[in-house]
């Protein structure tokens, strides 16, 4: 008697939710299962396989347990990384041949996202030479080889231009596709944009590629929404870039991210105009004096809820000083977003000056803020207005502590006030931070989930205090401590339901505090029994090495 089969769109149904999941293995035993169940786990497969376990994004030891790595010899791990190189090849060399029609399902038809920094990421690995290499370039894929010049007259792979030639099969034969990532000639791009009609996202190395792209995006992919890009050096990277914003679909971009935003300046955001209403994200890392000095233009675009600004080369001005006049505007820009929900500013000088009327607007409720790089001495307002920000739950703040002065007084009474924080972050800046503090901080925001935090002569009092915040998912403390194993484990014999998964990390403990390693046992046994915890332990420096040759390293 034959049983009864479930019907083929409870089938998709069930395959879409374990795409959800990324339950890979489900999906592959699904696949192997019946003629039934293979075209639904495998479109599902494809959808996501550039999460793949076996690609650079994901993990070749994702079964394999950190003591089971322990046992593997040089010799075993060799293998293993050839074994996970050659099905990566594998599943790249299947997408594109199913493109050109030489498989038995149409994967290439499946796919959703076509990352090309994956496929040069396999054709770099060292790995991939000789063997796996000759096995992905057999057949019809040989003449899709590029190659260039080597030492001694020998050629050798150009990862980046095989991976455009390899791109330009695929994208003949991917009408779902809705993103696109790599280092994209600019040619290619122009070529595939006809063909992705579905496509909404691009994250691109070189914003150069988006030269002449602007009126085809318009034409054919109305769902494009979502831009990322590495740099654009040419001289002439701002006009370009604003021309393309005023090509595309107007009112459509909802999130621009540049990473190191060189040469785009004041046309740039100008242009950003087109999308005032649509713009929902925007990220601008390495952002320099010039981009800073133009922040102004984007005066327009006041729908924001999320806004990144960051200056790793230490090229921005402190434009509160140098440029007053300006430094008003910007602030007039950033209070009239009345939608942001999170902030974001690393390492701009004069950061918590930009952030302090933020923080003062009362029709303006953040949900997440980061500051970092600036100073306790020159942030006193800044301090203050935090507590005006009852809504934030994700707090992150690095910079210069100062022992003298009422900074830290400043600092934790309005810290105290945010009773809705669930992951709190401070750096350095909480370096003076004692057992008082710390247990009035922990009294004073139940809510908390994740917590680091630095601080000063820590010592067991704290633990009363941390026991009682119910939630408590991680606890970071990088404070020099003076903890002992009795406290430890009183702190974690007081944990409930809530706290289960709690990682205790203490990473800077004072060398005559040291943990022996049975009590390092014992305290891991009973944080795995007590909430299926895990304990990280370390000293702030060497047993072995004085505090004098230590400080002088």
């Amino acid at each position: 008697m034959m049983l009864p089969s479930l019907p083929d769109d409870i089938l998709y149904m069930i395959c879409t939710q374990l795409w959800h999941q990324h339950d890979f293995d489900t999906l592959y035993h699904g696949a192997l299962a019946g003629k039934q169940l293979a075209v639904p786990a495998l479109t599902n497969i494809y959808r996501m396989h550039d999460v793949s376990p076996v690609t650079y994004r994901g993990s070749s030891d994702v079964d394999i347990s950190a003591q089971d790595r322990a046992k593997i010899t040089n010799k075993a791990r060799l293998n293993q990384e050839e074994v996970r190189t050659m099905r990566w090849a594998q599943l790249w060399r299947t997408i594109i041949t199913s493109a050109l029609g030489k498989t038995l399902f149409p994967y290439s038809r499946y796919i959703r996202t076509l990352n090309l920094e994956d496929l040069e990421e396999l054709l770099q690995d060292s790995k991939f030479k000789n063997r796996i290499s000759s096995m992905f370039f057999d057949g019809e894929l040989a003449a899709h080889k590029v190659e260039t010049s080597g030492p001694k007259s020998t050629l050798k792979l150009d990862p980046a231009r095989t991976s455009n030639t390899l791109g330009d099969i695929i994208t003949t034969s991917t009408p779902m596709l809705e993103e696109l990532w790599g280092k994209i000639e600019n040619d290619a791009l122009l070529r595939w944009i006809p063909r992705t009609p579905r496509l909404r996202l691009l994250n691109l190395w070189e914003g150069g590629a988006l030269v002449g792209a602007g009126p085809l995006l318009r034409q054919h992919c109305h769902r494009f929404k979502t831009l990322r890009f590495w740099a654009w050096n040419h001289d002439d990277a701002d006009q370009k870039f604003a021309d393309f914003l005023n090509e595309i679909n107007p009112q459509t971009l909802s999130s621009l991210e540049i990473f190191n935003i060189s040469k785009i300046g004041a046309e740039s955001f100008l242009a950003l105009s087109c999308h005032r209403h649509s713009l929902k994200e925007l990220k601008l890392d390495s952002i320099g004096s010039t981009a800073m000095h133009s922040l102004h233009m984007l005066a327009g675009c006041t729908n924001l809820t999320t806004l990144l600004l960051t200056d790793d080369t230490n090229r921005s001005v402190y434009l509160k000083i140098a440029h007053h006049d300006i430094f008003l505007e910007i602030v007039a820009w950033l209070t009239s977003c009345k939608k942001l929900r999170s902030v974001t500013v690393r390492n701009i000088r004069g950061g918590q000056d930009l952030m302090t009327p933020i923080l003062l607007a009362n029709d303006i409720h953040l949900a997440n803020l980061e500051l970092r790089g600036y100073a306790m001495a020159d942030a006193r307002d800044f301090h203050q207005a935090l507590a005006n920000q009852t809504s934030l739950q994700e707090l992150q703040l690095q910079g210069d502590s100062d022992e003298g002065g009422d900074g830290v007084a400043t600092l934790v009474e309005s810290l105290s006030q945010l009773v809705n924080l669930t992951d709190l972050r401070l750096q350095d800046i909480s370096d003076y931070f004692t057992d008082e503090v710390l247990g009035r901080l922990a009294r004073s925001l139940p809510k908390l989930e994740g917590w680091y935090t630095s601080g000063w002569g820590v010592t067991d009092a704290i633990w009363g205090d941390m026991a009682s915040l119910k939630s408590l998912r991680r606890l970071d403390i990088a404070a020099l401590s003076r903890f002992t194993a009795n406290g430890i484990l009183d702190f974690i014999l007081n944990l409930g339901a809530g706290n289960n998964g709690l990682v205790l990390a203490i990473m800077m403990a004072d060398v005559d505090c040291d943990l022996t390693e049975r009590e390092q046992t014992t305290i891991k046994e009973t944080i795995s029994a007590q909430v299926d915890g895990r304990f990280e332990f370390q000293l702030q420096r060497d047993p072995d090495i004085s505090e004098y040759e230590a400080e002088s390293d």
